[in-house]
């Protein structure tokens, strides 16, 4: 099975443009192609996860979502990493078009996009991250049984914490997150190999 690292898309992995279906509005944040790099290089897979609930408001079709996509991997490949899955959940219980105004398992926080990608790509979520800059994030991350970091960017306003949203690190943005991950796995291993030479 492989590890994964799990990434939120507006606010995280590219500047928050509310509502956003413009390719050509979309930049990357700081630090995330050094930080997905490194990632990449560790064995990780790399995993989108993203609310679109613009989609169930109607401010823009749920076709508009593949030229975002394209962009996104496009601006990723040129920085030399490749983006293994992309996943979003086009939902929201008071969203204005029928067929997508509706609760769903899939709307962060709660698990559903991250549960899916494991099964769909073989992730063992036990040792895989999720990457977010709200606590909703973080509880989706906790939710699927993996760890979490919160980028602490100023996008998280209502700090309303409960059992499932704690984050395991804070970092100031995505290179830094990715350190924090590799550190923590390198750990990991490291008490491990201790352990088995006794």
């Amino acid at each position: 099975m492989r590890k994964a690292v799990f990434i939120d898309k507006d606010g995280t992995l590219i500047s928050n443009v509310p509502y956003n279906a413009d390719p050509d509005k979309i930049v990357l944040e700081y630090g995330a192609l050094e930080g997905l790099r490194l990632l990449q290089e560790k064995g990780y897979a790399l995993i989108v996860v993203s609310n679109q609930a613009g989609i169930a408001h109607g401010y823009f079709r749920e076709e508009d979502m593949l030229p975002v996509i394209a962009r996104v991997r496009e601006l990723l490949q040129e920085g030399g990493i490749t983006l293994d899955g992309f996943y979003y959940c086009p939902h929201h219980p008071a969203g204005k078009i029928t067929p997508y105004a509706l609760r769903c398992d899939c709307r962060k926080p709660l698990p559903g996009m991250l549960l899916q990608a494991a099964e769909e790509m073989d992730i063992f979520l036990p040792g895989s991250w999720m990457i977010g800059d709200i606590l909703n994030d973080v509880e989706a991350g906790n939710r699927a049984g993996c760890r979490s970091v919160l980028l602490n960017n100023g996008n998280e306003t209502v700090w309303e914490t409960n059992d499932y949203n704690k984050p395991a690190h804070i970092a100031n943005d995505m290179l830094e997150a990715a350190r924090l991950i590799v550190k923590h796995a390198t750990a990991k291993f490291e008490t491990w190999n201790l352990y088995i030479k006794r």
